[in-house]
């Protein structure tokens, strides 16, 4: 094999697929280096566990399938998924589609489509116009979240809040499998125009360069660790080239840990991937690793207890976060076994989302009532060092908006809420108050409390619009 150079910076590895063999102080030895297999449309009727389902099971996934990403992998198959419950089980319902993803008309529309030859193009005009309703870019992310520079856009890059930009390279748009409530479910699909996506690191650099207000960036996707080391490095080490001060977090959004522990333990370049991890510990930035659990059950490994302790001897911190999902995880009991197993192997519990109003948010969403009920009965049923996390939060068009809980205000409920961040600093942690509402969903679904027309934050939201427009 060729001797493969990475962009790290010198770290030359021949033979990548012994690496993990060459490691040190690794517990974890799998009997054969593990290959993954995926899993889509045209193949998911050879995985042999699919035998417990019934036919109309195997159905829904191929109609819903048609709308919205589907993929799985064999490590979510054979190692997370237990069978016996399915199609029950929670990481089932997280990976595969369920007929209920779909709206009652949606899914007939499709289903009768997709059994009539000579039907194509008519059903890409159906699945188009089911996309288009399920808001497939909510809270601003085409109109207000783009920054531009020297006047002109910048691709690939989100700046919503002063000291934080994302940015979504090319190569990351992808995931080891795909969650079914995801809401950046566009980025996987086949229209282009709906993709946020960059092609290489000068503009990010030079963005940052032009904002010293900057901390951290997040690095995000997608998943960004479905990419090679070496093209990851590629974006990564020209940053830590620069000279910027005032970056001191790069952050990493994945749910590798998840779908695919072996990044960090047997694939090829998973060597030099704790590598890069390390290398930027020695340019004097955090490493924060915004891991995404959304069960406990994914957290029971061999693989993902060894794969956290490897990325953690780099120096790197492992945030946890994930939404409230109706039928996989809208229990107080499973959060809180969540964080606390999350604490015992020192992960840092992060943010508890609400999910957002896209994709199939009919289907997994929870009421905002029930959401800080969730929260409550977790957060109380556990220690104070699990309860770094926050929430249940909603990342809304004017920003991260905390359902605080219900207040009793003239003997009248109402709904108190506060941003933990906004497109105003100025608006983070002023609690306001809505009417008492358990049907809402979302923001759009509250009204403001004591007759007021409006929030404090919309005048300002709305003229920030208008500027946007402008220019």
């Amino acid at each position: 094999m060729k001797l493969v150079i990475d962009s790290i910076g010198g770290f030359v590895m021949n033979n990548f697929a012994h690496t993990y063999h060459r490691s040190q102080n690794v517990s974890f030895t799998p009997k054969e280096l593990p290959k993954t297999k995926y899993y889509g449309l045209s193949n998911f009727k050879s995985i042999p566990q699919l035998g417990v389902l019934s036919q109309e099971d195997i159905n829904a996934i191929e109609v819903v399938g048609r709308v919205f990403p589907f993929k799985v992998n064999s490590y979510t198959i054979e190692k997370l998924i237990n069978w016996d419950d399915a199609p029950n089980d929670p990481i089932f319902k997280l990976t595969f589609p369920t007929k209920g993803i779909l709206k009652s008309e949606h899914f007939d529309a499709v289903a009768e489509l997709i059994t009539k030859p000579d039907s194509k193009q008519d059903l890409k005009q159906v699945i188009d116009l089911i996309r288009a309703e399920c808001n497939p870019h909510p809270a601003g992310q085409l109109e207000l979240n783009i920054p531009t520079l020297n006047g002109k856009p910048v691709p690939g890059l989100q700046h919503k809040y002063k000291e934080t930009v994302l940015f979504f390279p090319s190569e990351g748009q992808s995931c080891h499998s795909y969650c079914t409530y995801c809401f950046r479910w566009p980025q996987f699909g086949e229209d282009d125009s709906l993709k946020i996506r960059a092609t290489e690191p000068e503009l990010l650099i030079n963005y940052l360069k032009e904002h010293p207000e900057v901390t951290d960036i997040l690095i995000t996707g997608g998943d960004p660790l479905s990419m090679s080391s070496v093209r990851l490095a590629s974006y990564i080490q020209p940053i830590l080239n620069e000279c910027l001060p005032h970056l001191k977090t790069i952050r990493i959004g994945t749910k590798a840990l998840t779908y695919w522990p072996y990044r960090f333990l047997t694939d090829p370049d998973s060597e030099l991937l704790l590598q890069l991890f390390r290398k930027i510990a020695g340019h004097g930035k955090n490493l924060a690793i915004m891991a995404h659990f959304n069960h406990v059950n994914e957290l029971r490994t061999d693989e993902v207890v060894e794969a956290i302790k490897r990325i953690q001897a780099t120096g790197a911190i492992i945030r946890t976060q994930s939404p409230i999902i109706r039928g996989i995880n809208d229990d107080g009991k499973v959060w809180s076994a969540l964080w606390r197993r999350q604490v015992e192997l020192g992960l840092i519990p992060y943010y508890m989302f609400i999910a957002r109003d896209t994709g199939a948010q009919h289907h997994f969403g929870v009421s905002l009532i029930r959401a800080w009920e969730i929260f409550q009965e977790a957060y109380q049923n556990v220690s104070g060092i699990a309860r770094t996390v926050r929430g249940p939060s909603m990342s809304t068009n004017p920003g991260k908006i905390q359902v605080l809980g219900i207040a009793e205000i003239n003997g009248e409920k109402k709904i108190a809420l506060q941003f933990l961040q906004g497109r105003n600093p100025d608006w983070v942690l002023r609690p306001f108050f809505a009417d008492y509402n358990p049907d809402a969903f979302w923001l759009d679904d509250l009204l403001p409390a004591f007759e007021h027309d409006h929030f404090f934050f919309e005048h300002e939201l709305e003229l920030m619009s208008l500027k946007n427009h402008k220019n």
